[in-house]
């Protein structure tokens, strides 16, 4: 059930015992005694470049598995991995973001809340148990969530369920008026750029006025992003996914890339590097462009030069 990791650091060099120290901090081991740490068994793999690093410099290391001997011993070893407390304090940063919302601007508004939910996403990849604090911590963080859209971005579209996406032909939807919701955001400034760059060069944007219920798109134009429209939100993906996925794009990986930066930003989710880059970019670009047309425009740019980037080394070579 479990897998226990006895070790008996090193004295030098500190670097190592530092380094270890935080490793076993971070995949949010039990701590039985000093020296004696705690994984649940299919995660004991964790252990071993650990307990390797430990024996390359003198020190001893072991990895066993232990089973409890009754319902109250496991009871006191799961316990061990209890995080009631660590989410009560993210529940406090969460608190503190609602009482400032009022007063934040848009860029500094989405930055913590990003914060906010990479902070949440980390203590729930080490709540190996999760209790009702974890659900707790969901509804909290999907609430701030709506407030943020309810501030910034109203009419947010809901997912539709998930029966497939269409593969469409590019060719069919050349020259068309693409409407959705001005003052666009992310995914609607990301699914422009993929539109007259992949699908439509010639796209002709109407930016329809966010006013209350829901938007519609004119006679004739594809709407994009907002409930009722010919794309949006499906499932678990965001508008831009949908679109790479029916333009049969998803093959792409700089696409994919892209797609990982816009799903975290607009919906949440596992953090990707280009992220925070991103929305403070785009942030800036809201501020500094009140016609919609000039804000597309800019953001493609940013686009582009996100396309065009290397991928992330993942090497170690010189």
């Amino acid at each position: 059930m479990l897998a226990i990791l006895f070790l008996t650091l090193p004295t030098q060099p500190n670097a190592v015992r530092v380094r270890v120290w935080r490793a076993l901090k971070t995949l949010g081991c039990g701590a039985l005694r000093d020296g004696a740490y705690l994984l649940p068994s299919e995660h004991a793999a964790l252990f071993e470049p650990l307990a390797a690093e430990v024996r390359e410099h003198g020190g001893s290391a072991m990895v066993l598995s232990l089973s409890p001997r009754d319902d109250a011993q496991r009871d006191a070893l799961l316990a061990l991995f209890d995080r009631t407390e660590a989410y009560a304090l993210w529940r406090h940063t969460v608190t503190a973001l609602q009482s400032d919302l009022p007063s934040l601007g848009e860029t500094e508004a989405r930055r913590r809340g990003r914060s906010v939910a990479e902070a949440l996403h980390a203590l729930r990849r080490i709540d190996y148990y999760p209790s009702a604090a974890a659900d707790q911590a969901q509804a909290a963080m999907d609430t701030l969530r709506l407030a943020l859209e309810a501030r910034f971005s109203r009419g947010e579209p809901q997912p539709q369920l998930d029966h497939g996406i269409e593969r469409l032909d590019a060719r069919k939807f050349q020259g068309k008026h693409w409407a959705t919701r001005a003052r666009p955001w992310v995914d609607r400034l990301a699914c422009a750029w993929l539109i007259r760059r992949f699908i439509d060069p010639q796209a002709r944007f109407l930016w329809l006025p966010d006013a209350a219920g829901t938007p519609s798109a004119p006679r004739g134009a594809l709407g994009f992003d907002f409930d009722g429209a010919r794309f949006t939100h499906v499932g678990s993906r965001v508008t831009f996914e949908v679109l790479i996925a029916a333009f049969d794009l998803d093959r792409d990986a700089r696409l994919q890339r892209i797609a990982g930066a816009v799903h975290v930003l607009d919906a949440g989710g596992i953090p990707v590097p280009e992220a925070a880059g991103l929305e403070s970019v785009l942030g800036g670009l809201r501020e500094l462009h009140a016609d919609d047309d000039a804000l597309a425009a800019a953001a493609a740019n940013v686009f582009d030069a996100l396309y065009a980037s290397p991928a992330p080394s993942t090497g170690t070579g010189p």
